[in-house]
């Protein structure tokens, strides 16, 4: 990819602190961005020493947009950052920007994904079709606030599984198995997961927004 080589002091802020987040998106840049050592100028936000961002959007585009932009303006460094969920077609779309925090708790990977099971309990293996869904959003810090934002889109369809299976991953991927595959989203490598995930479809679409900030914030 062609591109001014990002200087090596330039960091690029995602807008988490959930480790498997900031590891996915490691992955998925690695050897993308002329210059860019991802392993020490991609960081999460508590090394960028940026806030926590309270998730007030009603869609995933608001929340993550509210994210980066809040990361871009406390550090002045180019922030990225996603909002993602599950959708399952029984609920509604739902547990959708509340997945993080469907059993009340944020964050309980354990007690969301089984709460989640329980009420799809009855439901028939034909009707459990499900989808990840991710808002990936860019923005650039301008002298006056945000001078450019960016969010793209990526979504994982499958089905839902009764029961969790596979140890790799984070969130609901042991009972997510996507469409023409035979094994969950946890028990799929890193490589094969980043190749049809919701986040990497969506951090792909935004790789040329992020190499031209790179280049921007370089040059200024």
């Amino acid at each position: 990819m062609s591109g001014t080589p990002a200087p090596r002091d330039q960091r690029l802020v995602l807008a988490t602190h959930n480790k498997g987040k900031l590891k996915e998106l490691r992955e998925l840049l690695r050897g993308q961005v002329p210059g860019l050592d991802v392993d020490t100028q991609v960081v999460d936000a508590a090394a960028a020493g940026a806030p926590d961002v309270a998730e007030t959007g009603v869609t995933f585009a608001e929340n993550s947009l509210l994210k980066a932009r809040a990361v871009a303006e406390a550090t002045g460094l180019v922030a990225i950052a996603d909002d993602s969920g599950l959708a399952v077609d029984v609920l509604g779309g739902a547990p959708g920007i509340f997945s993080a925090r469907w059993s009340g708790v944020h964050g309980n990977d354990t007690a969301n994904l089984n709460l989640l099971l329980a009420q799809l309990s009855d439901v028939p293996d034909a009707f459990r079709g499900a989808a990840f869904v991710c808002a990936a959003a860019l923005a650039v810090p301008g002298p006056d606030g945000i001078a450019h934002e960016t969010v793209e889109y990526g979504q994982l369809e499958g089905t839902l599984l009764r029961e969790p299976r596979g140890e790799g991953g984070f969130g609901y991927d042991p009972v997510l198995q996507p469409a023409g595959m035979d094994r969950s989203c946890a028990e799929l490598s890193s490589e094969e997961k980043n190749a049809i995930s919701h986040r990497g479809q969506a951090f792909r679409a935004l790789l040329p927004a992020i190499v031209s900030a790179l280049s921007e914030a370089d040059a200024r």
